[in-house]
């Protein structure tokens, strides 16, 4: 009888895809609360980490921290499902994310506007963990490509890719309008260099990828069980081997 390959549940794996999952649904929540408690803040023009300036910027703050362990959380989830050196090299690049979201939530951003002699220390770190966030769509293009041909997760192959896809295809409008329209004005910020909207895109596509891959973890630790031979797997459901078919 051929094995299965997915691995065995376990409690912290499956716990850990609960918490991923609610890490990013915990940002999102957030994020669209603080467009309507702060709507002095134009979303067009201003990236989001604006946010955590002033008046309730404790929620940005919490946003960002959300968003990391949410990722260190897939981490912990995941990381038996993508033991080949792609998937290694994807689930550090989502820890490298993590790191720089932990970066931008200690360190506030200096306003959009600011001038380039106000610039501070902190804004500059928080520059450096924006930087960094920079590895999340490659962990999304490794991670969810070795995940989608793991035969553990057939049945979460088409909703991986696709939202593997809008991950990239959001950070590359999101890079490439943004590098224009800065390009066109000269390095300066204003209400006419609408960065806003592209930065949104591009943080709603990693949350959307985060959760749907956090889902998918959950739903396919569901459907395995563990058997009671040394093939260890087999699908609620199936029929176990009898003995003497082992």
């Amino acid at each position: 009888m051929a094995k299965n390959t997915a691995n065995p549940v376990t409690a912290i794996s499956r716990t850990a895809a609960r918490l991923s999952f609610a890490g990013g649904a915990t940002f999102v929540v957030l994020l669209a609360a603080l467009h309507l408690i702060k709507p002095e803040l134009d979303p067009s023009w201003h990236f989001i980490s604006e946010y955590a300036i002033g008046d309730y910027g404790w929620m940005m703050v919490l946003a960002f921290l959300s968003f990391a362990l949410g990722y260190v959380a897939l981490f912990v989830a995941i990381r038996t499902q993508t033991r080949t050196i792609v998937g290694k090299i994807g689930l550090v690049l989502l820890l490298v994310s993590a790191v720089g979201l932990t970066i931008a939530a200690i360190f506030t951003t200096d306003p959009i506007t600011v001038s380039e002699n106000a610039v501070t220390t902190e804004g500059t770190l928080h520059n450096l963990g924006g930087t960094l966030g920079l590895a999340m769509p490659f962990a999304a293009a490794l991670i969810g490509w070795k995940l989608a041909r793991n035969p553990g997760w057939s049945s979460a192959k088409r909703p991986l890719l696709w939202a593997t896809g809008l991950a990239l295809v959001a950070f590359l409008v999101s890079f490439v309008s943004i590098g224009v329209l800065v390009s066109e004005s000269d390095g300066k910020f204003g209400p006419d260099v609408l960065v806003g909207w592209p930065n949104r895109i591009e943080i709603m596509a990693y949350s959307v990828w985060l959760m749907l891959v956090a889902w998918q973890a959950i739903r396919v630790r569901d459907t395995w069980v563990l058997g009671p031979g040394r093939e260890g797997v087999v699908r609620r459901g199936e029929n176990r081997p009898a003995e003497g078919d082992r």
